[in-house]
């Protein structure tokens, strides 16, 4: 039978603090590893290659797009977890 997991709500919070964070607390590092690295990647290359004029969100856009997508996708995956559990009779 599966452990109690996590509030999603909590592992919400901590990838949004913590990027790839929440993916570790659901039990999948690697997974977190990976959107970590594709956050770095695609954060440094639009720093890289933004034009001078454009703003600090827009230089670092496509790192802040991967977050939201790893906090999404931990969150999505916790609440999966939580009613999987919840509906095996604990």
């Amino acid at each position: 039978m599966m452990r109690n997991p996590l509030n999603p709500y909590l592992v919400l919070a901590v990838a949004v603090v913590l990027p790839g964070m929440g993916q570790v607390l659901n039990r999948q590092p690697l997974r977190g590893l990976t959107f970590l690295f594709f956050l770095l990647l695609l954060g440094g290359f639009t720093l890289k290659t933004a034009a001078p004029e454009v703003s600090l969100v827009g230089k670092f856009a496509g790192g802040i797009f991967v977050w939201a997508m790893a906090a999404l996708d931990a969150y999505r995956f916790a609440r999966i977890r939580h009613e999987v559990w919840s509906h095996q009779g604990r």
